[in-house]
């Protein structure tokens, strides 16, 4: 199975953002091409958020370009065989954690977001990444810094689509926690 053809099949089986996972849908059914950092209208990425559910503990990185505080995550490549393993290969490479997880369910959240020219959209397919115990980060090449945030510490420094997918995350965390 394509990276592309995996991305349909996520998209298809994803069940909430209605009309968000419609645009990424009619995307990909439009541009073969639509995964890939070249495709200008646009592309698909997968990011991950690396939680520590037992610390109740965030760890976001300062973009290197945008200067934001942000979840792990970027361009999907070519070796990635789904868009959950782009979203690990990007947590595990951005965190310098090994042994990270994805929380099973498939992505928590969609989020579409505008970028500089020539391309003009980020179709983000975001997952949540559960580190393991004793987990230390190390920084990559992009990015300025690392840092481990409070799950109450993350409004204050994160844009909105990361608070949401912090909700999102808990949301789902909950939801597997029995009784």
């Amino acid at each position: 199975m394509s990276l592309h053809d995996d991305a349909v099949r996520v998209l298809e089986t994803y069940d909430g953002q209605e009309e968000l996972h419609g645009v990424y849908l009619a995307h990909l059914a439009a541009r073969p091409d639509g995964m890939w950092k070249s495709c200008e209208a646009g592309h698909v990425t997968a990011s991950a958020l690396v939680i520590d559910p037992g610390r109740g503990r965030v760890l976001l990185t300062l973009h290197k370009k945008l200067g934001m505080w942000l979840q792990m995550g970027g361009h999907c490549e070519p070796g990635d065989a789904s868009l959950a393993a782009a979203a690990l290969r990007e947590a595990t490479e951005e965190s310098g954690i090994p042994g990270l997880t994805l929380l099973p369910g498939g992505p928590v959240q969609l989020d579409r977001h505008a970028i500089p020219a020539p391309c003009h959209w980020h179709l983000d397919v975001q997952y949540t990444a559960l580190a393991p115990v004793g987990a230390v980060e190390a920084i990559s090449e992009e990015s300025l810094d690392l840092r481990w945030f409070a799950y109450d510490e993350v409004a204050a420094v994160a844009d909105g689509s990361v608070v949401r997918l912090l909700e999102h995350t808990r949301a789902a965390l909950s939801a597997r926690v029995p009784g």
